[in-house]
């Protein structure tokens, strides 16, 4: 095993999937339709932080392989933005509705800590936090997906945004966990790339329950 494999074992040891009360909610139906409109709002706000941020990333260390993934994820980023637009649609939003949106200081913990991170983080920080919570992730984006088309009886269209992120990209992996060695050989702080994967769970956690509160 690398000193990169080692990282992403630890760091998936040290943040386990926790609970999600909201997804628990919305399988159950018991999100009313007015409150997903949050969730589009927030990760309105979310996706077009994080594809900023991640292009800070790329000009930070354009160097392969770290400039390629994190070029490849802003790209994902602009992707993921047009089909928001799906799923807001299908709650009745416009363009106009989601700028208008005011986002909820906790949900946004997680942009905001990724904002942070392009400028004073580390490539391995990040790559390892991203893989080390990506299929928490996606789960959680998957059994999204499901309840707003069963539940909510939501069109393909309106849950696509989430199947987007339900599955990793092809050969992510591997190319994250080329970053993480990447940044390792040139000196970056293994810890502190625990630390990004701990911060990173944490805030994603945070989100989830900013969307639950109060019901």
């Amino acid at each position: 095993m690398t000193a990169a494999e080692d990282l992403v074992r630890r760091a998936r040891e040290e943040n386990p999937p926790g609970g999600n009360r909201f997804l628990d909610l919305l399988e159950a139906s018991a999100v009313p339709r007015e409150r997903l409109t949050w969730l589009a709002g927030e990760q309105w706000h979310i996706v077009r932080s994080d594809r900023r941020s991640f292009a800070l990333f790329a000009a930070r260390f354009p160097d392969p392989p770290s400039g390629d993934l994190f070029l490849a994820l802003a790209g994902g980023e602009g992707t993921a933005l047009d089909l928001l637009s799906g799923f807001a649609g299908a709650l009745g939003w416009t363009e106009n509705d989601l700028r208008a949106y005011e986002p909820r200081p906790l949900a946004q913990a997680y942009p905001a800590y990724l904002a942070w991170s392009a400028l004073s983080g580390t490539r391995s920080g990040l790559a390892l936090a991203m893989l080390a919570n990506l299929e928490e992730w996606g789960t959680y984006c998957g059994r999204t997906a499901d309840a707003l088309a069963s539940r909510y009886d939501l069109a393909e269209e309106g849950v696509a945004f989430f199947r987007y992120f339900a599955a990793p990209p092809p050969g992510f992996a591997e190319q994250a966990t080329a970053v993480i060695e990447q940044g390792l050989a040139a000196g970056e702080d293994p810890r502190e790339a625990l630390r990004a994967a701990r911060m990173l769970h944490a805030y994603e956690s945070a989100f989830w329950a900013a969307l639950a509160e109060g019901l």
